[in-house]
């Protein structure tokens, strides 16, 4: 049997390529013009854009204050400072270690790195559409008997006359071997302002990261302060029960030598009893902040009494503190910086959808190899086809539905651009609620440290009158009580300054910087590793980045 000869074919459409050309001009620049009316881009604004529909973004305008407040409280510092340790203020080297492993290992900061690691994938999906869209390989054999007594009016009457005795089978093999393409055109921009969403929904998924790092470093900066505050009021209640045992011993001694009745000895023993009720419940709050804070460092709850020493006074929080000025909170602040970049990612939703208004250009190609011995199948004896042409698809039917599809995402971005505004508000309003709380809690704080000198005088002066019999039991039943509640507010106020100033730094959108530097590993200390745990393969959330 002769061997098949190489063929090429090729398929054009009606009229050849410049006709279809023509075509493609006249409709790009009818549906143009006429599109304009529709909700759609005129040329000139299509050209402006860079070949592309849909508006341009512009960051919206955001209205944020001149200055703060309290800006003219000595207290209060406006200037341009760097806070990405501000915790650092606090100069406390266990709160620098905690805010370091946090970082490592808390968990929902390893979930918001994989939705960046989720959002860097969708924008590689968005810039795969610039190539072929679509693509299908096929591959296919066939194999058929044929017989002698084959009617002449099949498709088997060239056969050669040596095919063997009639009614013998013979048989005849058929590889074939292809791949069609289909590439759309981005004339109008949709798959390039696709791109421009996603890359901005990227950057969106970054800021969310730096935002759960900035509440997750406040938040184990606070559930320390608290754990800390509870050891300072348990302190002073063991202090008191101390006072409040010798009180009871005098009035007992009082008591047995007739100087007194047994009044005085039963106050003493129901003042010493209450502030021995309240060891329990400022002991089981302290191990529920230990607990909290095991949770923000990724492990499950346990003691820290190796990781956080001995007992350790309240940070001292400093008397100022660096506020900057309002509008740095709009490229400091993680939240707002994401409400930002999705106002970005809606007003590129829009052009994607003003493309539907457009025809959509693409071409097409085809190529299938033919042999009927598969090792000849990419040789000269095999037979291939080749096609290729152009083709238009315009929903010229569907503009009810087009432009209430942009008129959606027109709405959805003004929505967007409603949600930025109040995201720079309420970070406004954070700043400064803090800010005030800070200032009141430190005026208070010197309020309840006079209270307390005055009060731990007095109830010494009362012992010493009541050892003395110049006053009775109930003067000294009074100042013990009050005194009692003087000093665990003043721990309460001091613990109070500390958070206020954290939650100031917080609202100022400080510390996640920190994911640009170097990581310091940090790891527990025995008898229980931080290990229990698997941690994720670089030992830590990884860093995003933008690109």
């Amino acid at each position: 049997m002769a061997p098949w000869k190489w063929s090429f074919h090729s398929a054009r459409p009606p009229g050849g390529g410049l006709s279809f050309c023509r075509l493609a001009l006249v409709c790009s620049l009818a549906a143009l013009s006429g599109c304009a009316q529709l909700g759609g881009t005129s040329l000139a604004e299509w050209f402006r854009n860079g070949l592309k529909v849909g508006p341009n973004y512009q960051r919206p305008a955001a209205h944020v204050a001149d200055q703060w407040i309290d800006a003219q409280d000595p207290h209060v510092v406006s200037r341009s400072v760097d806070h990405s340790h501000w915790w650092t203020a606090l100069n406390d080297p266990t709160l620098d270690m905690l805010v370091q492993l946090a970082y490592q290992q808390n968990l929902p900061l390893r979930v918001a790195a994989l939705r960046v690691m989720e959002s860097r994938a969708q924008l590689g999906v968005a810039r795969g559409s610039l190539f072929p869209q679509q693509q299908q390989a096929i591959g296919e054999y066939q194999r058929s008997q044929i017989s002698r007594t084959t009617s002449t009016s099949r498709r088997f009457t060239d056969l050669p006359p040596d095919l063997g005795n009639i009614g013998i089978p013979r048989t005849t093999n058929l590889w074939n071997v292809g791949f069609d393409a289909a590439w759309e055109l981005d004339i109008w921009g949709r798959f390039r302002r696709n791109i421009e969403a996603a890359d901005a929904s990227l950057n969106a998924t970054v800021e969310d990261y730096d935002s759960v790092l900035v509440t997750l470093i406040g938040d184990v900066a606070a559930t320390y302060v608290e754990y800390r505050t509870f050891e300072t009021r348990l302190k002073f209640a063991q202090q008191n029960i101390e006072i409040q045992q010798g009180s009871l011993e005098l009035a007992e001694v009082r008591f047995e030598n007739g100087a007194t009745t047994e009044l005085d000895v039963q106050q003493a023993r129901s003042t010493l009893a209450n502030t021995e009720a309240a060891l329990p419940a400022l002991d089981a709050r302290r191990r529920q902040a230990a607990n909290r804070l095991c949770i923000l460092l990724g492990m499950p709850p346990r003691d820290l009494a190796n990781l956080l020493g001995d007992q350790a006074p309240i940070p001292e929080a400093p008397a100022e503190v660096v506020v900057g000025i309002p509008a740095e909170l709009l490229r400091r602040r993680p939240d707002v910086r994401r409400a930002e970049r999705e106002v970005a990612a809606q007003s590129a939703r829009i052009g994607v959808a003003v493309a539907d208004l457009y025809p959509a250009f693409n071409i097409v190609g085809s190529l299938t190899v033919q042999s009927a011995d598969l090792r000849d199948l990419f040789q000269g004896s095999s037979v291939a086809g080749f096609l290729t042409g152009p083709g238009i698809r315009w929903n010229i039917l569907n503009y009810g539905r087009i432009r209430n599809n942009i008129r959606v995402q027109d709405a959805l971005f003004q929505q967007a651009v409603v949600n930025y505004e109040n995201a720079v508000l309420l970070a406004n309003q954070e700043v400064e609620d803090a800010l005030i709380e800070f200032l009141r809690a430190r005026q208070r704080f010197a309020a309840l440290q006079r209270a307390v000198r005055a009060t731990e005088r007095s109830v010494e002066l009362a012992l010493t009158q009541y050892r003395d019999g110049a006053v009775d039991f109930n003067r000294v039943f009074s100042l013990q009580e009050s005194l009692v509640i003087q000093q665990d507010n003043l721990a309460n106020t001091q613990g109070d300054i500390a958070i206020s100033l954290i939650r100031v730094y917080k609202a100022l959108g400080g510390g996640w910087q920190i994911r640009l530097g170097p990581s310091r590993p940090v790891s527990l200390p025995p008898p229980e590793p931080v290990e229990e745990l698997a941690p994720p393969a670089n030992g830590r959330p990884a860093a995003p980045n933008r690109s």
